[in-house]
């Protein structure tokens, strides 16, 4: 059968899902503007995708990460 398995640290924080809410955002846009045809905006958007793990590891060392100070486990 299934098992239910709880891992404290398993993207259950603010900054893992602020990363990946960004990440999901980046590619959204970079999808239509790749069907409209507008190459820089692409460009732009793969950047911000880029970019998305460092604003998570910011928000990690500003205590939004698992166990961090502005977290419910804390």
């Amino acid at each position: 059968m299934s098992e239910n398995n709880d891992e404290i640290s398993h993207g259950h924080s603010t900054a893992a899902w602020a990363t990946v809410l960004i990440v999901i955002v980046a590619f959204s846009i970079g999808t239509l503007f790749f069907w409209l045809d507008v190459a820089a905006l692409v460009w732009a958007s793969a950047a911000l995708a880029a970019i998305a793990p460092l604003f998570g590891l910011m928000l990690k060392r500003a205590g939004y990460g698992v166990g961090g100070e502005h977290t419910k486990s804390h």
